[in-house]
């Protein structure tokens, strides 16, 4: 075989390395692109109150007393997570239920009972009570725009009886906030997250993606087919 046989043989077999790492690169692509378009969403923040203060006072959402604190998600908004700070003089009688309701008015909404708490320390602040965040998940609740979350009949380790106060923590938020005995109070730190409806048009429709994936996979077999002429 002559030298310029070799060349070409050499060239030919690197132009065919190049072509073979071209298809697995796109088909890479291809199955990157369709796992991102049928992942499932995150939770995303729907409405924060700001972050805790847990230095200035603490509203008590048992012993027969509740706290109702306004928000604003965006429309066809689906709330499926509350998180709250709360004050609790104990470190081992902690947070266990709490009722809940999401009304269009102060202390409105059909209540239910949160359950399934995670409790995470936050430290302890300067009267000696400790702080936790409570985080609930639920069943989504399809709200748009303003509303109400209520707070009532916490329950502790101990149980629902009056031996260990909860207190909700206050961090004069942009939120409206009320006390149902004594009225307007200054807002409680807490965040709803959950999803929102998808804007038309930013997400392909499966036929679309399908057809997305299709043009990739037959790019790759065109580069096949010149691979083996």
């Amino acid at each position: 075989m002559g030298l310029h046989s070799i060349y070409i043989s050499a060239l030919n077999l690197k132009e065919g390395l190049i072509l073979k790492m071209r298809i697995a690169s796109l088909s890479l692509l291809t199955v990157c692109c369709l796992m991102l378009a049928v992942a499932p969403a995150m939770a995303d923040t729907l409405y924060s109150n700001g972050a805790f203060n847990g230095t200035a006072d603490a509203w008590t959402i048992n012993f027969g007393f509740a706290v109702s604190d306004s928000f604003t998600v965006p429309g066809g908004a689906s709330i499926e997570d509350l998180h709250f700070v709360y004050w609790d003089a104990s470190t081992s009688d902690l947070l266990t239920t709490v009722d809940m309701a999401i009304g269009s008015s102060s202390f409105g909404g059909s209540i239910q009972t949160l359950t399934g708490v995670t409790n995470t320390s936050l430290g302890t602040n300067q009267y000696g009570y400790n702080l936790y965040q409570a985080d609930y998940s639920f069943a989504n609740i399809p709200w748009s725009g303003a509303g109400f979350v209520s707070l009532s009949n916490a329950c502790s380790t101990s149980g629902c009886s009056i031996s260990n106060p909860i207190y909700w923590d206050e961090n004069s938020g942009t939120s409206s906030a009320y006390q149902d005995t004594l009225g307007s109070i200054p807002s409680e730190a807490f965040t709803l997250t959950g999803s929102t409806t998808t804007t038309p048009g930013t997400t392909p429709e499966p036929s679309s993606i399908m057809l997305f994936g299709s043009g990739i996979l037959g790019l790759a077999g065109v580069l096949r087919r010149k691979l083996t002429r």
